[in-house]
């Protein structure tokens, strides 16, 4: 391999479909975590076990408190997270999570002299999110090629999103079929220390939907395995 790709790996089942396109694609993964001091850790391990078995190159977990600032169920155990759907955005939006997560991929990509960067933001089956849209990707890439010295001698960035426009079902039969076990990830908001899924949360219902959608077998570990019949 001879292309280089930063991968954002969060642990969870999009990431993961992520970084196996871009190894199809031929790309060499450097993947990129970030501990935002989230509700539970096990997201984390879970991207350490995934950059493991789909081969990353290397894999590094950036470390930065967003729970100082709060404003999120993810981030501030006082608000909880939501077990149905919410009207508009939903209280488990991070401020600025994937412009900070974007700006220290594209700081990591530089280094690596990277002109790709891999996300896994979707704007069908998403939750909502103002920075899971195509625009937005789009806007940060321009931005990219404005703001970096290695935009500035030519060698431009591309931000890939292959996921964008795809239903959960197509996220999960394309993953299949490069290979990943979505059984070592782990997508819940509130997942417990074992990476338990409570089966109630928003990611989950969409994840249950998206396999059931796709005729395949609910691989994730449930907290309670009624959840999983």
């Amino acid at each position: 391999m001879s292309k280089k790709a930063v991968v954002l790996l969060s642990g969870g089942l999009d990431s993961a479909t992520v970084l196996a396109i871009a190894r199809s694609q031929g790309y060499e993964s450097y993947c990129l975590s970030l501990d935002y001091h989230q509700r539970h850790h096990a997201e984390l391990h879970a991207a350490d076990n995934v950059a493991k078995v789909l081969g990353a190159a290397a894999h590094r977990t950036a470390q930065l408190d967003l729970s100082m600032f709060g404003g999120s169920a993810l981030t501030d155990h006082a608000i909880d997270v939501p077990q149905e759907p919410t009207e508009g955005i939903p209280v488990t939006y991070v401020p600025a999570r994937n412009t900070i997560m974007l700006s220290l991929a594209l700081a990591w990509a530089e280094v690596l002299e990277s002109r790709d960067i891999f996300i896994g933001v979707n704007a069908l089956d998403y939750s909502g999110y103002p920075d899971c849209r195509g625009e937005y990707v789009e806007a940060f890439q321009n931005m990219a090629n404005l703001a970096t010295k290695s935009a500035v001698e030519g060698k431009t960035i591309t931000i890939h999103a292959p996921l964008i426009d795809m239903t959960k079902a197509e996220i999960v039969t394309q993953g299949t079929a490069l290979g990943v076990d979505y059984a070592m990830t782990v997508s819940c908001y509130q997942a417990d220390s074992h990476g338990l899924a409570c089966g109630m949360c928003d990611s989950c219902r969409l994840r249950k939907q998206g396999f059931m959608a796709a005729g395949l077998a609910d691989p994730t570990r449930y907290v309670d395995s009624v959840v999983n019949a």
